[in-house]
């Protein structure tokens, strides 16, 4: 795996990242730190990973098991520390997940199965932050 960033122009902070995939990323800091506000902060695009990468796991397991899911949403709210280097210290998950006929401890394996073993930035993550999730399952 592999990305290239570039800083995009010497009178701002932002910054444009391509994949080794070959998608482009956009970044931009806050004006108090130079930027001017134009994309998310990287740190952003960190948590955002981070609520995409373990989603895939959940809808993968639950199609996987021949569940009917139909809609997975994962709402984080992180916490940083105060001082440099600001890593996470705390990270909560809520996953709503829909579908017909979900029984919710299926949900819960495979929200446990993600952050347990499978999602590389849940298990990465959870080296300097505490993370917590609950689950709701929505009849769709």
């Amino acid at each position: 795996m592999q990305s290239t960033v570039r800083w995009g122009r010497p009178s701002g902070m932002s910054f444009v990242a391509e994949t080794g995939s070959g998608h482009l990323v956009c970044m931009d800091g806050a004006p108090d730190g130079g930027g001017q506000n134009l994309a998310p902060r990287p740190m952003e695009l960190l948590l955002a990973g981070t609520g995409g990468c373990t989603a895939y796991d959940v809808v993968l397991i639950l199609k996987r098991g021949r569940h009917d899911v139909r809609g997975c949403e994962v709402t984080l709210k992180a916490e940083r520390a105060l001082k440099d280097p600001k890593v996470f210290t705390r990270i909560a998950f809520h996953f709503t997940v829909r579908g017909r006929g979900l029984k919710p401890e299926a949900v819960q394996r495979a929200v446990r199965l993600s952050h347990d073993k499978y999602c590389s930035a849940s298990v990465m993550l959870a080296k300097t932050a505490e993370l917590t999730y609950t689950v709701e399952v929505v009849e769709d």
